[in-house]
């Protein structure tokens, strides 16, 4: 492997790890950037976003002082195993993963890795003296990767950390690679103890695999290796409901379809113009844990009618699914809870998934006001966006049809006519309120409390509209409202 494979920043960064680390310390690069690297799959510019580094002892100690000199932040994450992280490098573009060698020797630390492709090492010290290294590889992880195959290095790889199932699924889901057949009977073997897995790990796992530009297939896979059903116990439920016309799927199929739906609109959001940058930059927020506003966005798509089961009814001939945006929300609140997302993160979705019908409830009443739509971005705030993609999604899986098709068709007026108000929006939510609570109390007479609120709620909407453009305009209207 010539150390050129690795991006400037990433071999500068590695230079000071030996210099550290000395002469009898060996440091070695290892794991899934390793692998990214032998398939090609890494450009040298952005550089990898993180480095995993085996190293024979004194991981933990090693990383303090890589951090101290060059600027990055110390991360313990397992001391009992020698773990740590140094992020904010190379410009807060790289971090570093380090471990101790789980084994006496590195073979023996390489053959108790997941899957062989991961079980692939090189010497760093190698590298950067020789400006090449040999790649060590005790369990035919070349080949397989060669192959685009994904094969345990044990057989009782996934029994002793079932999470690794998650993994497998994550590699054999990107184009061209498969799980070996092998893996796939541990898999199915080990998924029901996922719950005896940390939430945490399980949660990292998979919003690893929501990440990928198709996540859907990920999902999709889980769900055939019969690891989805452990995460979601809710999907027999919805597997099981069906809906009538002009929905074709069952639930849980149209909620996979609501997801690849999502996975194409990400793909290309330059094709909702002239919204894309604007969307592109919304969905890249960081809601903690890991997650961005684009896996949450998934995540909601997945759990959107996952109340429907329980709110089905047969009313007048025709099947109702009545209430089942706001039973959902409190349903997903607690699925997130069991996932351990991030709060930021788990109160996104449930916003996403109470207020799902409402872009349809707009289209039904017509023509969409000004106050409608002002009134659309102050309850959605933030999630409003997400709101209107997820509606495309999930208008396009009723019958299987593309999210760009109800873009530009009749089904997408609805859409296109709120994202024309959203910049609008935006701009009257961050200008000063003509009145405050103190004004209010004074002309009417009132104490603190709701109907102070109501009153101030009612003057911003109005100076949103244009209705009102001062102080005495904006207490003169509320005077002609009977207030």
């Amino acid at each position: 492997m010539p150390l050129e494979s690795i991006p400037a920043e990433g071999r500068e960064v590695l230079v000071r790890l030996i210099d550290l680390a000395g002469p009898d310390r060996p440091t070695w690069l290892v794991g899934g950037a390793l692998r990214e690297i032998l398939s090609g799959q890494l450009a040298s510019d952005p550089p990898p976003a993180d480095l995993d580094i085996a190293v024979s002892r004194a991981a933990l100690e090693l990383g303090r002082r890589l951090a101290d000199q060059l600027g990055g932040r110390f991360v313990e994450l397992d001391s009992s195993r020698g773990a740590c992280r140094v992020v904010g490098l190379a410009e807060q573009r790289l971090s570093l993963d380090l471990v101790d060698l789980r084994a006496p020797t590195l073979e023996g630390d390489l053959r108790g890795r997941d899957f062989t492709v991961n079980a692939l090492a090189v010497s760093i010290r190698d590298l950067v003296r020789d400006g090449h290294a040999r790649i060590l590889d005790p369990t035919g992880g070349l080949a397989d990767l060669r192959a685009r195959v994904a094969r345990l290095c044990a057989p009782g790889a996934i029994a002793d950390d079932p999470v690794r199932a998650l993994r497998g699924v994550r590699l054999a889901m990107r184009p061209g690679w498969r799980l070996d057949a092998a893996a796939e009977t541990a898999i199915r073997a080990a998924a029901f103890r996922l719950s005896d897995v940390a939430a945490e790990r399980v949660r990292d796992e998979l919003i690893g695999i929501l990440a990928e530009p198709n996540g859907a297939a990920g999902l999709r896979a889980l769900d055939r290796v019969d690891v989805l059903p452990a995460l979601f116990p809710e999907r027999a439920a919805m597997r099981a409901t069906d809906q009538p016309l002009p929905h074709r799927f069952d639930v849980w199929e149209h909620s996979l379809r609501t997801v690849e739906g999502v996975d194409v609109l990400l793909g290309d959001l330059d094709l909702l113009a002239p919204w894309g940058p604007e969307l592109r930059l919304h969905l890249a927020e960081e809601l903690g844990g890991g997650l961005t506003r684009r896996e949450t966005l998934k995540l909601a798509a997945l759990l959107h009618d996952v109340a429907k089961p329980e709110t089905r009814a047969l009313q007048g001939g025709r099947i109702r699914f009545f209430g089942h945006d706001a039973v959902g929300a409190r349903r997903t609140l607690a699925i997130t809870e069991r996932l351990r997302l991030p709060r930021r993160a788990a109160q996104v979705i449930e916003r996403l998934v109470a207020a799902h019908l409402r872009p349809m409830h707009l289209a039904q009443a017509g023509e969409i006001t000004g106050r409608a739509r002002f009134r659309f971005f102050r309850d959605l705030a933030g999630e409003a966006r997400d709101l209107l993609l997820l509606t495309l999604a999930d208008a396009s899986a009723v019958a299987g049809t593309s999210p760009l098709a109800v873009w530009t068709g009749q089904g997408g007026q609805v859409v296109r006519m709120l994202m024309t108000g959203a910049e609008p929006a935006a701009a009257a939510a961050a200008s000063l309120p003509l009145l405050r609570g103190e004004d209010v109390m004074r002309a009417f007479g009132l104490p603190p409390g709701p109907e102070v609120g109501r009153l101030l709620e009612r003057a911003r909407e109005a100076q949103a509209l244009g209705q009102v453009t001062t102080r005495e305009e904006a207490i003169a209207l509320l005077r002609r409202a009977g207030a």
